[in-house]
């Protein structure tokens, strides 16, 4: 019976063993990569987000010197 569940365990991790490598260099995503392209899609659209808030505030101050102008 011990025979017959380590052949079963060292079965299994071969195969989970060999599904890991072949995955790796099928080019296939791993679950970090998919978290590292989240983050960095996420970092570049709070980039843009920050951008504009920097645009919109200085086009602010810009539109409250030209009122001071025109007083």
């Amino acid at each position: 019976m011990k025979k017959l569940l380590s052949v079963l365990v060292a079965a299994l991790f071969a195969v989970v063993s060999a599904s890991a490598f072949s995955a790796q260099h099928t080019g296939a995503p791993m679950k970090d990569e998919k978290k590292m392209e989240k983050k960095e899609k996420k970092a570049k659209s709070e980039k843009v987000k920050k951008a504009s808030k920097k645009k919109s505030e200085k086009m602010d101050k810009m539109d409250k010197m030209d009122k001071m102008d025109k007083k």
